[in-house]
């Protein structure tokens, strides 16, 4: 996977200029074969979060998770919203992404916190992209009562969720999302990318 396009890649995304396949790879697929995953499978993952870039070296992020098989499971399935729960309980992990506001060594406000953790969430992503996993990022989920049940301390910022699992068909998913099941195109780099100035 690390070195060519998958088919259904090629069928629906078209780079502008050359990347590296894998990031056209990643997509965020909702079909899950509810299968476990080991800690083998699952720790690389947060093994590439781990060295992402981060202001001043801080690496505030940090990922609170449950695999479907603990006692946190349902805990962490029912903070979701309906049409993520519909899908995503068939994960094999949910994991809750958080970020540190405050630098620890001056208690100074660390701006780029969320930044950071977005790198740290890329890296993950890219990582269980190039080991075959569906790896969807999600925000609809209640993050009042992620924080409360979760216990998140308040100078922490709640910032996402995740699923991760095995890839099924995509007819295993309701209809409605069986039709969004293929990797979606991306606005044009004339849209995002601005010299000197918007306007």
């Amino acid at each position: 996977m690390d070195n060519a396009l998958t088919e259904e890649v090629q069928e629906h995304r078209k780079a502008q200029y050359p990347v590296h396949p894998l990031i056209l790879n990643r997509w965020s697929p909702r079909s899950m074969t509810g299968e476990a995953i080991s800690d083998d499978e699952l720790m690389p993952l947060f093994e590439a979060a781990r060295w992402a870039p981060s202001s001043n070296n801080a690496q505030l992020w940090r990922f609170v998770y449950a695999k479907r098989q603990s006692p946190f499971w349902e805990t962490f399935v029912d903070l979701l919203v309906e049409g993520n729960r519909v899908w995503a309980q068939h994960a094999a992990v949910l994991i809750v992404i958080t970020s540190r506001k405050l630098f620890e060594r001056d208690d100074q406000p660390a701006v780029t916190h969320a930044f950071d953790a977005g790198a740290a969430w890329e890296n993950l992503a890219l990582e269980g992209t190039r080991r075959g996993l569906a790896v969807h990022g999600m925000q609809g989920f209640d993050y009042d009562r992620a924080r409360n049940t979760l216990n998140v301390p308040e100078m922490y910022a709640v910032l996402a969720m995740v699923a991760i699992g095995r890839r099924a068909s995509k007819e295993a998913l309701p209809p409605h999302l069986m039709e969004r099941e293929f990797p979606n195109s991306r606005r044009s780099l004339a849209e995002i990318v601005l010299e000197g100035r918007f306007g």
